[in-house]
């Protein structure tokens, strides 16, 4: 009962704080979908793995990115802009402080794949850096997010052909999911801008994300996402 009362008073005290970092209403932010990596977090009888957890992001990203190069008009393109931003940001981190130190405990060529992964994410945070402060009537809008794009689906592919793959085959049974919730809950914490300069590896990054994300989540407030 003790343990049920935990949960319960989790559940709504990640809720009630997500919410209050969104902001009101206003921002447009579809709730049902900022809402479900906490309910990913908070459901200790979930199942889904971290390669699961991590391919439906990449599956968002994509969706975001063909959202905001199909159309023409610079309100859609700026609300799926800054929900790219918003979405990649906070996955890149949570790779870093959640995947890739299991990278390095699990695979023997752990760290030489963290190390890897690192660097690329680097490159992609530094064009997220420069894509996020454009504007969609911006000459640089749709080449550097196209350049941004190319480098983020190579390193994607990497990661689910062959990274995960080789994760999930050197972990026991139950541990894949222990990720996918602890990926889930971190990226509750995180900023959710990029933030190039930053540490990228724990505990360092840890500390600075705790310090970042506070200021990032009030920017979100007056921030416009989609409506749905």
């Amino acid at each position: 009962m003790i343990a049920g009362f935990r949960n319960t008073a989790l559940r709504r005290a990640l809720t009630s704080s997500a919410l209050a970092s969104c902001g009101t209403a206003k921002t447009g932010l579809a709730k049902s979908q900022f809402l479900r990596g906490i309910v990913s977090a908070t459901n200790a009888g979930g199942t889904q793995s971290v390669t699961g957890v991590i391919k439906h992001d990449h599956r968002e990203l994509e969706d975001y990115y063909n959202r905001i190069i199909s159309t023409n008009d610079p309100d859609e393109q700026a609300r799926y802009q800054n929900l790219f931003v918003w979405e990649l940001a906070r996955h890149s981190i949570g790779e870093e402080l959640v995947v890739y130190p299991a990278f390095e405990k699990f695979l023997p060529s752990g760290e030489q794949m963290a190390t890897k992964d690192r660097k690329e994410h680097q490159l992609v945070k530094e064009k997220l850096y420069e894509f996020q402060n454009l504007k969609p009537g911006d000459a640089r809008f749709a080449t550097t997010l196209l350049a941004l794009f190319k480098d983020l689906k190579q390193h994607m592919k990497e990661e689910e052909e062959e990274e995960l793959v080789a994760l999930e085959g050197a972990i026991e049974d139950g541990h894949s999911e222990k990720l996918a919730r602890s990926f889930e809950r971190t990226k509750m914490f995180v900023p959710t801008r990029s933030h190039p300069r930053a540490p990228d590896k724990p505990p360092f990054e840890t500390v600075a994300g705790l310090m970042t994300a506070p200021l990032d989540k009030v920017r979100d407030m007056f921030t416009k996402f989609p409506i749905d």
